[in-house]
């Protein structure tokens, strides 16, 4: 593997200018989910010219793309995630994603039949509530794919992802105006429906297992303070272990909103904005494997307690095929993923070397993989092959 190795690196150094541009660009459009137009077209166009086949707008997902490499029969897929946070950018460094992996494909792509491997390098889209990549499995994107990695940005280096099974929704309440002093008796409160709610979801925390969470925000509750609130409108999340305890967990917050309605007489309409992120299930192999190609850049793994919390939908991939999710650390002076001062990070040096890191690191990994008759056999096993159920 010598010369491959010294190959993939001589790859990603030849590229690094181009991806740490790419990865500021990305910083700097900003764009959130399902609205990365800019972005998408970013990434495809550096795998443009790379040398993949480019096929944009799959899955019926404006911002999503396919680019292929090689023809070997064992398909890696490599998934770039682009979205930003509203409000806040890439406070969850998703432009290192994207960058890292244009890298790690652009660095592959010229080994790829040698190491008998097709590269698959899958632009997903809204990572951040919209369920991108379940969407991507369930019309095709994924088909054919036998493992699937991504690295995600982090104050803190780890082989293995671990996180919560998650439900977005968004929650509204229908009331009635009226005069706040003169007619009070002649409305309906909207704000008090989901106050009621909220207190309702305080009081259900004393019961929950040591993982569930719920947390939400108001996003309109109301006009004016000599108004009843006609309308109010809220996002929440409910995370738990695994799918089956949030589904649990999921109706009984429910019944907290639903108690909201029946105790004002305001009007509940929920809608889910994602089908539902699942517990993550890592390939340990395939992560011990990028641990060692991370370790050889000069990465170091800590040993660190188990760290529960957060979602993604590669662990919807997780649950459908061999995938791993590792986290690359950046210096951010203290900061953590979905802060401002972690947005500011993801453009730093230290954010730049996670990018050619990332990319070598990932690119190391697949080929590796490519060449292990042992790995190589599991994954290609008919029953591994991912298409869509």
């Amino acid at each position: 593997m010598n010369a491959i190795e010294s190959e993939l690196q001589r790859a990603v150094d030849r590229h690094s200018e181009e991806l740490v541009a790419l990865s500021h660009r990305v910083h700097d459009a900003n764009e959130i989910r399902f609205e990365e137009r800019r972005s998408s077209a970013m990434v495809a166009d550096c795998l443009d010219r790379g040398g993949f086949q480019v096929t944009p707008g799959v899955c019926g997902l404006e911002t999503a793309f396919v680019a292929t490499a090689g023809s070997g029969p064992l398909t890696i897929g490599i998934c770039a995630e682009y979205d930003a946070l509203p409000g806040i950018g890439h406070a969850c460094g998703h432009n290192i994603i994207a960058a890292a992996a244009a890298g790690a494909g652009l660095a592959l792509a010229p080994l790829a039949d040698e190491l008998g491997i097709t590269v698959r390098v899958l632009g997903t889209p809204a990572e951040e509530s919209g369920g991108g990549k379940i969407l991507m499995l369930e019309r095709g994107g994924f088909d054919g794919v036998h493992a699937a990695m991504m690295v995600h940005p982090s104050p803190e280096e780890r082989a293995h992802a671990e996180c919560l099974a998650v439900a977005h929704f968004h929650v509204s309440y229908r009331g009635k105006e009226a005069h706040a002093s003169a007619y009070p008796e002649r409305g309906i409160n909207a704000a008090d429906a989901i106050t009621v709610a909220q207190v309702a979801i305080g009081l259900l925390r004393q019961h929950f297992n040591p993982s569930d969470q719920v947390h939400g925000i108001v996003v309109e509750g109301g006009a004016a303070p000599n108004i009843v609130p006609a309308r109010t409108e809220a996002r929440y999340y409910v995370r738990s272990r695994t799918l089956e305890s949030l589904a649990a967990l999921r109706q009984r917050v429910q019944r907290c909103f639903e108690a909201g309605a029946l105790a004002t007489g305001a009007t509940l309409e929920v809608e889910e904005e994602s089908p539902p992120y699942s517990e993550f299930r890592p390939d340990l192999e395939i992560g011990e494997i990028y641990r060692r190609a991370a370790e050889s850049l000069g990465r170091v793994f800590p040993p660190l307690p188990p760290k529960r919390g957060g979602s993604t939908d590669m662990a919807n991939v997780s649950l459908q095929m061999p995938a791993i999710h590792p986290m690359i650390a950046i210096e951010a002076k203290g900061a953590s993923n979905h802060q401002p001062e972690f947005t500011a990070a993801c453009i730093t040096p230290s954010a730049d070397r996670a990018v050619r890191d990332g990319a070598l690191a990932m690119a190391l990994t697949a080929a590796e993989v490519g060449r292990t008759g042992s790995i190589r056999s599991r994954l290609l096993d008919a029953d591994t092959a991912y298409s869509r159920r």
